[in-house]
């Protein structure tokens, strides 16, 4: 009974007690609260033919000014009248009904593979572009050569930035002439330029992405000189990189690589209608013909596994082991993109389908 007295006078303490350590503890957190959608967070790498007028560390996307994916109508107008000069030339450059057009490309090694195949020669990959259209009917074949000159090795776009570069008379020798073809025969010209090994990225003065847009404007410069009847250029950026294993070009530096092609486009314009030139990119004025008319070819970057509007995505299987180079799963993507743009472009049908007229 004394056990059960000293208990019944201690229960008043612990009921106390309890009554402390209750007032001591914190409510439980409210639940939180559902997140509010809205525009992109500045620093998110958003595919450029989404991004549209958002921006990226205050670089507003779109593949033209404005946020646009389709080129104002100055350029427009510009890109039409290169486009309906394109026809058969004579390997001395003199329009000839026997003549031909060179459609050529000019690249590393991803470039090749995306347009022949790694061996840079025919015959050229089933699942490549040129793979592609040599058995497509609706291609034409009759007064149009698609030739490869993209080289297998690590010629970024400081390899093609001086018209003396070995790689145009690479081109020369090994490409053009053995078709019995000339310089003065290529008239449009597809180039996937890249810088390799970059170091800095946005929003850096010195990110990298100037860096390319600076060499992409010596190649444009070099092309003209190369290839006097130039016309056209199309310009392709990089493939996601977010696999990659090594330092070619890894994310961020492949998305960002996007906006350099962005901006040398724009510097064209921006010239054209009586701004200075760009101090990175240099002149590229079409009229004194110091460069050809520059414009997008398929814009290729996408956010991996998550979808463009468009549909288009990156898996792992579409890149090689060291996850950069392109698998054959990677090249048929890239291949079909670059089938289907020539084929369906305002810019390229005209002479790229048979009975077709640009005038």
């Amino acid at each position: 009974s004394e056990g059960v007295e000293s208990r019944l006078r201690a229960a008043p303490l612990i009921g106390a007690l309890a009554l402390i350590v209750a007032c001591a503890t914190p409510p439980p957190a409210p639940p939180p609260r559902p997140a509010v959608k809205g525009p992109p967070i500045d620093t998110t790498k958003v595919p450029l033919t989404d991004l549209l007028t958002g921006t990226y560390f205050g670089n507003q996307g779109g593949l033209y000014p404005g946020g646009s994916n389709q080129p104002p109508a100055d350029h427009d107008s510009a890109i039409k009248a290169r486009r309906n000069r394109i026809r058969p030339l004579d390997v001395n450059g003199d329009e000839s009904p026997f003549g031909k057009y060179v459609l050529l490309s000019i690249g590393r090694s991803n470039a090749t593979q995306e347009w022949c195949s790694a061996a840079t020669r025919p015959p050229c990959a089933a699942w490549t572009l040129m793979g592609r259209a040599a058995p497509d009917p609706s291609v034409n074949h009759f007064t149009m050569v698609i030739v490869n000159g993209a080289d297998s090795s690590r010629q970024d776009a400081r390899g093609w930035a001086s018209a003396t570069s070995p790689n145009y008379d690479r081109i020369k020798t090994g490409r053009l002439t053995p078709l019995g073809l000339s310089e003065n025969q290529v008239q449009v010209i597809w180039a996937e330029l890249d810088d390799l090994a970059p170091v800095y990225s946005l929003p850096s003065d010195s990110a990298d992405a100037h860096v390319l847009a600076a060499h992409i404007g010596q190649v444009l410069r070099a092309l003209r000189t190369r290839y006097p009847y130039l016309e056209l250029v199309f310009l392709s950026s990089r493939l996601y990189a977010g696999y990659s294993t090594t330092d070619l070009a890894p994310e961020p530096f492949a998305y960002e690589q996007g906006f350099a092609v962005k901006w040398v486009i724009e510097a064209q314009i921006k010239e054209m209608r009586g701004s200075p030139p760009d101090p990175w990119v240099g002149s590229l004025n079409y009229v004194k013909k110091t460069a050809p008319v520059v414009l997008w070819g398929p814009y290729l970057w996408a956010r991996g596994e998550t979808p463009r509007s468009d549909g288009m995505l990156w898996r792992r299987t579409d890149f090689e082991a060291d996850g950069s180079t392109p698998s054959q799963d990677g090249e048929s993507k890239v291949g079909l993109a670059l089938l289907n743009f020539f084929k369906t472009s305002l810019y390229t049908r005209c002479w790229f389908v048979n009975g077709q007229n640009c005038l």
